[in-house]
């Protein structure tokens, strides 16, 4: 009877609009740079009509104190947004009823939670509620994602995403210059969230040409969930642009200057060019925004005018019949590069949203590079190579995506088309001159790749946790060209063809689950994935005799576990599996001549690689500071590398060829340690350590290329120490000085170890101009104590292998946003 009362009652509007102001106008809503949306729809549990203009209040849980509250609308529906993270009840209550309570828990895995029908019986009662503020920290609640602002890298300023990476933990890099997490190279590089050729499909070819100038952060991923590819062995790194969301016209424009390479490590060899130094860089950036209530524009480019040196490596080669030989191949490069990336958002309504986004990338490079080889014995130069390669790489990126959230909030789909396209233009011109041939080679490379991805999600928000599934599509197709011109006694293999097509589509599906309760989560979810790989020779080719034709259809799991022990400790258990697939750099059959006594070569008959891997990780926070450590072990099957091997199929002399294998199985175990700690005011520690234990399982294996032979690996075992120490100080004059510290211990590989090295970063910044402009000057690897060392044994020779790259720069940067 009172609720028709009120229902049919000229008071009714009144009443709603009484709530309404009283509460907007004594109680606010707490702010946190994460929010939650609670919604949900109440009903009378005998009759089952609606309840309009029923009662909902959300209560902190500990202290039961009020934090915001509501009341539902005609068809008894209600939504609260702009929560912060934290544990609440929410109490729903009419006249002439029972309240009714339900509890969220948020810790930032979900943060839409859809309280479904909520039934009220006839009578009364008194009702409670929680909530815990949270700004973004490094590591999530969840402790699988760890995210680092690139505004607070003051030693790397200037310079680019790879230089940043150097200093956050777990992250290492290998003589090729990939990205190494905890160990392995395996890592899938995202940007924006997104694979693209840019940063490359199984390789990070790109990101030493990122600027850091107008990236926002870079996040860690050691244990993806089942949404994500399952490709990336060790984890994925997800680098995520600067999105600016003031109205109006804003933006950022910059401007790095510096030097590189200043001093050198070691001696050149004899040679009238020898390697870069003192290498002049200059990187304008900008990125501007313009947003109104429905669109926003987006614009962002950079361009790198710079020379370098990319490589410098030394490689002594001690034979078993007492030969001594050393070589330099110092790769001096000049180069151009420009990146644009730009878009628009429209919110064309509430429910609705569309983007499309545009990146393309463009570098021109001229390396140069003269080659002697010196024979240690007498001294003397035998054989002595002079190379040029010119080099145009471009890739294009074009993402169109499509959201629509249903009325029932948390609902959500999402359709994303992708086309990424990458090209590699190379001409490569050798002169060999010796006592041996006078003669000229010249190769021309030309590589392809396109890539089209569609994919859909659909989201779903649960009382108590949340639902996802998806699909996924994606097509590579990836011919090469390849041309020789032979001069005299040619150097260069022969019977290679003159192309080579390698293709691969994939079809996934996923299925991942979220539950939230008041002292534990649990996520688990499954990724199926069923790919569909070719790889087409020329005829003419004489080394692999047949083409390479297979498919196979594999189930990808991933489980969380986390139990919050309080409200400042937190501890979860992980367990996934994840595969890395060889891209084409690792299949590709032409090898690469900057040292032609040392080939690079790819392996078309190379097979994936699979991981599994449990962690359990843990995090402690107080109010200055924060602790995570965790413990993990990984198992590689099939794990594919480069090995050496020597071809002595040449009579005059050596060739040894760094081929491509699997090599069988590997497993690390260790513990991650990240301490943050405000030790004043003024002074602001971190550090992170990496303390692991690598075992190499015995191998052997076939090699095919130039003619077939048998490699065998040892078994190696050792235990490997990775530091990283940043100390951030606040100094007068609103100035910030920060310097970071690294330290690698040796570690072992296949077929030898590599050694330690270490490095120091010290940057500083100033404020000026109203906090509108930015002034910094950063210098890395000041001792010149980061080059990679390496140690090879294999059954006919031993190496000393010596990369002395460009690790030393030296950047004055500019920033002014408006």
């Amino acid at each position: 009877m009172l609720f028709k009362f009120i229902q049919n009652s000229d008071i009714m509007d009144k009443i709603k609009i009484r709530l309404l102001s009283s509460f907007l106008a004594i109680f606010g809503v707490c702010e946190a740079q994460e929010k939650i949306t609670i919604s949900g729809k109440v009903k009378d549990n005998q009759t089952n009509e609606v309840l309009p203009f029923t009662s909902v209040t959300v209560n902190k849980e500990t202290s039961e104190t009020f934090v915001v509250g509501t009341i539902t609308d005609e068809a008894g529906n209600f939504q609260i947004e702009g929560l912060a993270l934290g544990n609440y009840s929410i109490n729903i209550s009419f006249v002439g009823y029972e309240q009714s309570q339900r509890m969220i828990y948020a810790s930032g895995i979900n943060t839409t939670f859809n309280l479904g029908v909520i039934p009220l019986n006839p009578t009364s009662e008194t009702l409670e509620a929680v909530e815990v503020s949270v700004k973004r920290e490094v590591t999530n609640a969840a402790l699988s994602k760890k995210s680092f602002s690139l505004t607070d890298n003051i030693a790397n300023s200037g310079g680019s995403v790879l230089e940043a990476m150097k200093s956050m933990p777990g992250v290492t890099f290998d003589q090729d210059g990939k990205v190494l997490l905890r160990g392995s190279d395996k890592v899938t590089v995202l940007i924006d969230g997104k694979q693209s050729s840019l940063t490359g499909f199984g390789n990070q070819k790109g990101l030493g040409n990122i600027p850091v100038s107008n990236i926002d952060r870079i996040e860690i991923i050691n244990n993806p969930s089942a949404k994500y590819d399952a490709n990336g062995l060790a984890g994925i790194i997800n680098i995520i642009y600067k999105d600016e969301q003031e109205r109006g016209l804003n933006g950022t424009v910059g401007l790095s200057s510096g030097i590189g390479a200043f001093s050198k490590r070691k001696e050149d060899l004899p040679t009238d060019l020898g390697s870069y130094y003192m290498n002049p860089k200059l990187i304008p950036s900008i990125d501007f925004n313009y947003r109104t209530k429905k669109f926003n524009y987006f614009f962002q480019s950079e361009f790198i005018i710079q020379e370098a040196l990319p490589n410098n490596e030394y490689t002594t080669r001690f034979y078993n019949d007492g030969r001594k030989i050393t070589s330099q191949v110092p790769e001096n490069r000049k180069q151009f590069r420009v990146i644009l990336k730009g878009g628009i958002d429209w919110n064309f309504n509430e429910n609705n949203r569309f983007t499309f986004s545009g990146m393309y990338d463009r570098e021109k490079h001229i390396d140069t590079s003269q080659v002697a080889f010196i024979n240690l014995a007498s001294s003397q130069r035998e054989r002595y190579y002079n190379w040029k390669e010119e080099e145009i790489t471009s890739n294009i990126n074009v993402v169109a995506d499509y959201e629509h959230s249903f009325s029932q909030p948390g609902q959500t789909f999402n359709a994303n088309l992708q086309y990424t396209r990458g090209l590699e233009d190379e001409s490569y011109f050798l002169n060999d001159s010796s006592s041996i041939r006078l003669g000229r080679d010249v190769t021309h490379i030309k590589a392809v790749e396109h890539t089209l991805g569609v994919s859909a999600n659909y989201a779903q928000a649960l009382a108590a946790g949340k639902l996802e599934v998806g699909t996924k599509v994606r097509v590579r197709r990836l011919p090469v060209d390849y041309i020789v011109e032979r001069g005299n006694n040619s150097i260069i293999y022969e019977g290679l063809g003159d192309y080579s097509d390698w293709g691969e589509n994939l079809f996934a599906g996923y299925a991942n689950f979220v539950y939230e309760r008041a002292h534990f989560e649990i996520e688990a979810g499954l990724r199926a994935e069923y790919t569909e790989v070719f790889y087409t020779l020329d005829p003419t080719n004489i080394y692999y005799n047949s083409n390479d034709d297979y498919d196979y259809f594999k189930f990808f799991p991933s489980v969380r576990y986390t139990q919050k022990l309080n409200q400042n400790n937190n501890i979860s258990l992980f367990y996934n599996r994840r595969i890395d697939r060889p891209g084409e750099a690792e299949l590709r059959i032409f090898p690469k001549y900057d040292d032609p006594e040392l080939l690079k070569v790819g392996n078309p008959y190379l097979r994936p690689q699979y991981t599994e891997s449990i962690e359990l990780a843990h995090k402690f926070s107080w109010t200055t500071g924060s602790l995570f450590s965790a413990l993990y072990h990984k198992k590689i099957t099939d794990e594919y590398r480069r090995i050496y091997s020597i071809d002595d199929s040449n009579p005059t002399y050596d060739i040894i060829n760094r081929i491509y294998q699997n090599t069988g199985k590997t497993l690390s175990s260790g513990i991650e340690i990240l301490f943050n700690q405000d030790i004043s005011s003024y002074w602001e520690l971190g550090m992170s350590a990496n303390f692991f234990r690598n075992k190499v399982a015995a191998y052997t294996g076939t090699v095919l290329f130039p003619y077939e032979r048998s490699f065998y690996i040892e078994e190696s075992k050792a235990n490997a120490t990775i530091l990283k120490l940043t100390n951030e100080f606040q100094l007068p004059w609103e100035l910030q000085f920060q310097v970071v510290g690294l330290y690698y211990s040796p570690k072992n590989i296949p077929q030898g170890k590599e050694l330690s090295r270490s490095s120091v970063d010290i940057g500083v910044k100033k404020v000026v101009w109203n906090k509108k402009g930015e002034v910094a000057f950063s210098m890395s690897d000041i001792f010149n104590t980061y080059g990679i060392r390496q140690e090879i044994n294999e059954s006919d020779f031993t190496a000393l292998y010596q990369n002395y790259y460009e690790t030393q720069i030296a950047r004055i940067s500019f920033k002014y946003k408006f």
